[in-house]
């Protein structure tokens, strides 16, 4: 899909976000130690997803009320709500491994098919650029996933 560049930064994290979600599905599918998967999920939020949040509320979203964005925030809670939850006594449980995938990946279909296409055409070029501008700033280095323990293998 055909992306304004000025928001490329973050479909960029969007392919780290989905690369997440199936390293955790093949731990799942391997059976490995929840033990070695939930210090992933801590990696990847710090590294990551908690950093994206808040970059496409204040970014994108805080000025843009309407219901796709509604709907986005109310989904970053969502998951922010089960990644704390794993992080701190949701080790033990398979199924929270397995909604935090699922919900994760739906997000970024949604942002990626409705509220990104939605963004664009709503915000006029100045707003998009000065996004832009700000996204390279936070955005210098790329996002690499350099997590050592590779569990999906």
């Amino acid at each position: 899909m055909k992306r304004d560049t000025n928001i490329i930064p973050l479909s960029r994290d969007h392919h780290y976000g989905l690369l997440f979600c199936w390293k955790i599905r093949q731990g799942l599918s391997r059976d490995v130690n929840l033990e070695r998967i939930r210090p992933y999920v801590h990696y990847f939020w710090q590294h990551n997803l908690e950093e994206h949040f808040s970059e496409e509320e204040t970014l994108l979203y805080r000025d843009s009320p309407g219901p796709l964005c509604q709907r986005a925030m109310v989904e970053h809670q969502s998951i922010r709500d089960l990644v704390w939850s794993i992080m701190g006594n949701g080790a033990w449980d398979r199924a929270n491994y397995a909604n935090l995938t699922d919900l994760i990946e739906n997000h970024i279909r949604f942002e990626e098919r409705q509220v990104f296409p939605y963004l664009e055409q709503k915000l006029t070029p100045e707003q998009l650029s000065r996004v832009g501008a700000r996204l390279l700033q936070l955005h210098e280095q790329p996002a690499d996933d350099l997590y050592e323990d590779a569990f999906w293998d």
